[in-house]
């Protein structure tokens, strides 16, 4: 019985710090060091550095002239920005409709995976930075010049801004919380130092800093902790905005994040991120808080659960822990029948810890596709 209180408490005081702990511990740190942030003026005319502005695109002819039509509205010199178009294998009318918006390049590839798309439109690209965004992605009108400054930083090599969800109204997706606690790390940790994940809809990076990944490898994970390994920042650059649709449903975020996490483990166990080679002490920190105890913390959560029940059995100090547990189960449970905010959280929260263990089980069946498809409702 020692050895199962002793694998509760610490199963249960993981999950607590990785929740609140490590917020509360990078707030401490920020408060404490001279911390950086990211200040840097806009470029202007000719000071402004030549950008490539990389959309992959598969089967996007809904929203692709939108698209191209916000990239070349963007308040940059017009001869400095190159606006390119990578289909991915498209079978619609992604490629004409790119063509007539407008865009300066489009690719016709065959179908590879959006990385592999990514990597042939950096091949072909002319500017010294190259930044992506996703086809449902709109930027504001200042957000290439933003986001671009933080490369006066010759520190930096990559960068990312912020992107605000939208939700359609009815909508029962909890994901603008979550996302408003996830911005709040990554601000934390982008003054500290460098950021531990990015996000596809509004990014850059160097020429000389970008990196070929695996194709089942996504960018927004792979890219941060790969640029420290190298020597460079990964900085966040809130005050370059970008919007997207939120999957409406938290079924339909379930099953996102699941897509997600297939792409994401791969990283997480052959791909270099559990390396602690080329961190910092602060960065290993980071990473292990951040990335490995989200990771871990289904599995955690199932151990506390079941060492509840076997504990309680005999010590009623572990009565409250079980309770606890069930009524977040059963809330979740009843959040698919009630739509109650307090309910709704809940099932939010249950389902996307779940989603990551989904994931895994995903990638070990099967193993990952490198092609994507748009999420539910987000075009």
């Amino acid at each position: 019985m020692i050895v199962a209180e002793v694998v509760f408490w610490l199963s249960l005081g993981l999950l607590v710090y990785a929740q609140a702990g490590y917020p509360l511990l990078l707030s401490a740190l920020a408060r404490l060091t001279r911390s950086r942030r990211v200040h840097a003026a806009q470029p202007t005319g000719t000071d402004a550095p030549a950008v490539s502005l990389i959309i992959a695109a598969y089967d996007e002819g809904e929203v692709i002239a939108a698209k191209v039509a916000n990239a070349l509205a963007l308040d940059y010199p017009r001869d400095r920005l190159e606006v390119i178009v990578a289909s991915d294998g498209s079978s619609d009318a992604t490629v004409a409709q790119a063509r007539s918006a407008g865009a300066d390049l489009v690719l016709e590839l065959p179908r590879g995976g959006k990385i592999r798309a990514q990597d042939a439109a950096v091949a072909r690209a002319r500017g010294e930075l190259v930044a992506f965004s996703d086809a449902n992605a709109r930027w504001e009108p200042d957000a290439l010049r933003t986001l671009v400054s933080a490369f006066a930083d010759p520190r930096v090599g990559y960068a990312c801004g912020q992107v605000h969800f939208l939700n359609d109204d009815g909508a029962t997706n909890q994901e603008g919380l979550y996302w408003r606690y996830e911005l709040t790390l990554r601000g934390l940790e982008s003054r500290l130092g460098s950021i531990t994940a990015g996000n596809g809809a509004i990014y850059a990076t160097r020429r000389a800093s970008y990196i070929e990944v695996d194709p089942i490898m996504g960018h927004d994970l792979s890219f941060p902790f790969n640029m420290v390994k190298r020597g460079w920042r990964a900085v966040y650059v809130p005050a370059a905005r970008a919007t997207e649709r939120m999957v409406p449903s938290i079924e339909g975020e379930f099953a996102r994040k699941r897509r997600m996490m297939s792409h994401a483990w791969p990283i997480v166990l052959r791909g270099g991120l559990l390396s602690p080679r080329g961190y910092t002490p602060l960065y290993a920190l980071m990473i292990a808080s951040h990335r490995v105890l989200r990771y871990v913390a289904p599995f955690l959560h199932v151990i506390v659960l079941v060492l509840s029940v076997v504990l309680a059995a005999e010590h009623p100090i572990y009565l409250p822990a079980l309770v606890a547990q069930l009524v977040l189960l059963a809330a979740a449970l009843l959040g698919g029948v009630l739509r109650w905010r307090v309910l709704l959280v809940a099932r939010y929260y249950v389902l996307t810890t779940a989603s990551v263990a989904a994931g895994l089980w995903d990638w070990l069946r099967h193993g990952t596709p490198a092609g994507w498809e748009a999420a539910e409702g987000t075009r």
